[in-house]
């Protein structure tokens, strides 16, 4: 049981550092600092894009239009805590109180 959690828990470490990649290069990218003439940077938007938009497009669905400001990767954030903190109590319940 605590295995399963401890795995979940990457995961959701894993899925966070992906969302906050993402976030920084679509700022770089919006800033024109890097561009996507470059086939690197590209496939790497492309990619993280195709990985992040199935969590932000029900979040989208929820949130009211702010405009040209997108929200749903800090909620997706916040959720990913949000869940980083239940299972973290629930492998210290697991564990029988000591971790």
């Amino acid at each position: 049981m605590i295995l399963l959690l401890q795995i979940m828990q990457v995961l959701l470490n894993l899925a966070w550092l992906i969302i906050i990649v993402q976030i920084v290069l679509s700022l770089l990218i919006a800033f024109n600092v890097i561009n996507t003439y470059n086939d690197f940077v590209r496939q790497l938007y492309g990619g993280l894009t195709q990985l992040t938009e199935p969590v932000y497009r029900p979040i989208r669905r929820i949130l009211p239009d702010f405009g040209q400001i997108d929200f749903s990767p800090a909620v997706a954030l916040l959720g990913i805590q949000l869940l980083g903190i239940v299972l973290t109590r629930l492998a210290i319940a697991a564990s029988g109180g000591v971790l």
